[in-house]
């Protein structure tokens, strides 16, 4: 092949396996097509009849959708992309892939990702994205073979998405005060969204693979770090590939997985557009229990939801994003994994081939890669409880805009809580590669917190606790939402009792009083002086007479 397709990097390292007389579980991946049920459609909305039924809409967007997709299994157990998703597995005998045969990290799955390395590596290494902590220019390009394949949604699908978002826009206001945020809407495929949400990803990788690229350098021995010397700019190199890598594997399974644009809480796309990946809605459908319909209606209204969130809370995006910065500066790693097992090794075991194959099999299959830690959980948490905290009163926004108009709502929403919970295996994998997760840990008690809110003090009063960052809840409020609770309705009867004409009343009283008495204070400061002059010539006069 060229280089460019999902299978020619495999072929590419088999051929170097035969050539060396080395082991051969490298094959390429067997193209598979893409299966879709469906099914019965049942009632919906008739405001989307013609866009959804008719061939070539929503559903016709899967009858081309069949296409070749890389296996997973050569990724790594329990479907992950890389194995256990550290970025270091690779390099220190963890267990970077399970072949077909199911066992993890065998010279085949190594050469596999040495394959996807040097394919296209020159024009990779030259590309003005290969230079910094992560080799971008590698990521994208392994990114793209993955989604080799899929399709692109049709001028049907974004009219489907528009009508969708025009209609929710609309209920949405009876549900919360901030207005539509929204300058768009389109639908989107893994293509799209890849190209899109590529810069952000950006800024918020960097800072972590920085830190962590450090802290592999430092973690070598002194003396193997005055050696390398010149080396040290090629290891850094080799260090961006292995992050382009390992990156371009996750956000393919990413891409293939999202659903909207803010799924995560955050807008990874730096348009404020409302964006569904109508390819989805089939196998959504299935999950949420509801018809494609249904589930394009509540996808819409979340995304919708979301934008007129981070549009009307304009320091909200970036918080996230220091928070992310911040949490990077404390990454740090555990080697202690490999300090264990190399106590194990006696020099002596080289002249004893089996106390040396006896430790080579205990040692096999374990992750000797470093561990990635950070000192500084506090901005974790604070991310995470952001997340929660935008996720949850998306939640309750969504329910109550949807509630009454869309029965299957209670349903669908309980649904997507779980999948959200346990679904998205992939962002599993972002936060093994680099220490941190987009995912929204205590959505379901934040948006408790939001639901026991609005009904004490109404959706106004619960809007206005996005006007700064400090009105908002902290993680132990979220466990304990009362006494967050009870503190605004303390607000609102204090606000309640103030009255502004008997405020200012009070403030002219006090200021006349403080007039009046510095004018009394002058006075008789005057007539003191008046009198100690007076004073001070008759005694005057009394020396002398004395005299």
């Amino acid at each position: 092949g060229d280089g460019d397709g999902p299978g020619d990097d495999a072929h590419l390292v088999s051929g170097v396996a035969r050539v060396l007389g080395l082991p051969q579980g490298v094959g390429a991946p067997p193209a598979q097509d893409v299966g879709v049920d469906h099914g019965h459609e049942g009632h919906g909305l008739g405001v989307l009849a013609a866009q959804v039924d008719e061939p070539g809409g929503v559903d016709g967007l899967h009858q081309g959708g069949g296409g070749r997709r890389v296996a997973l299994g050569q990724g790594g157990q329990g479907g992950q992309p890389f194995g256990d998703g550290n970025p270091f597995s690779f390099l220190f005998g963890g267990t970077p892939g399970a072949g077909a045969s199911g066992q993890a990290g065998n010279l085949g799955d190594i050469l596999n990702q040495f394959g996807a390395m040097l394919s296209g590596f020159g024009q990779d290494m030259n590309s003005p994205d290969a230079a910094g902590p992560v080799n971008y220019a590698l990521a994208e390009r392994i990114a793209r073979q993955q989604l080799s394949g899929t399709s692109s949604p049709s001028q049907r699908d974004s009219e489907a998405v528009a009508e969708s978002v025009r209609l929710v826009e609309l209920w949405l206001d009876e549900s919360t005060d901030l207005p539509a945020g929204a300058t768009g809407s389109v639908s989107f495929g893994p293509v799209q969204w890849l190209e899109e949400t590529l810069p952000r990803w950006k800024r918020l990788v960097n800072p972590l693979a920085e830190k962590l690229g450090d802290a592999a350098l430092n973690g070598l021995p002194e003396e193997a770090r005055q050696q390398a010397g010149p080396m040290m700019g090629i290891m850094n190199q080799v260090n961006g590939m292995n992050f382009g890598m390992q990156l371009g594997r996750t956000l393919g399974e990413i891409a293939k997985d999202v659903s909207t644009s803010t799924q995560w809480g955050m807008p990874l796309a730096e348009r404020p557009v409302a964006a569904v990946a109508t390819g989805r809605l089939a196998d959504l459908a299935r999950k949420l229990g509801a018809e494609r319909r249904e589930t394009l209606i509540y996808l819409a209204a979340r995304e919708a939801a979301h934008h007129r969130l981070f549009q009307h809370v304009p320091w909200l995006v970036e918080r996230l994003v220091l928070d992310v910065e911040e949490f990077a500066a404390g990454l740090s790693l555990d080697y202690s994994a490999m300090e264990e097992a190399t106590r194990e090794f006696n020099p002596e075991m080289m002249n004893d081939p089996e106390a040396l194959q006896e430790m080579m099999g205990r040692l096999q299959g374990e992750d000797l890669a470093p561990a990635v830690v950070s000192s500084n959980q506090q901005a974790r948490v604070r991310m995470e409880t952001s997340l929660s905290l935008v996720e949850g009163w998306v939640d309750v926004v969504v329910g109550d805009a949807l509630g009454e108009r869309l029965p299957e709502t209670a349903s669908i929403a309980a649904a997507w809580s779980a999948y959200r919970d346990t679904g998205q295996p992939a962002m599993e994998s972002l936060a093994k590669a680099v220490g941190i997760s987009l995912t929204a840990p205590k959505a379901s008690e934040a948006a408790e917190l939001w639901r026991r809110l609005t009904v004490a003090v109404g959706a106004s009063r619960r809007d206005a606790v996005w006007d700064h960052p400090d009105f908002l809840p902290v993680d132990g409020d979220l466990d304990n939402p009362a006494e967050f609770i009870d503190s605004i309705l303390a607000e609102n009867d204090d606000v309640e009792r103030f009255d502004p004409i008997s405020e200012i009343e009070k403030l002219e009283r006090e200021r006349t009083g403080d007039d009046d008495a510095r004018g009394d204070d002058g006075k008789g400061e005057a007539d003191d002086s008046r009198r100690d002059d007076s004073g001070d010539t008759s005694g005057g006069d009394d020396r002398g007479d004395n005299s």
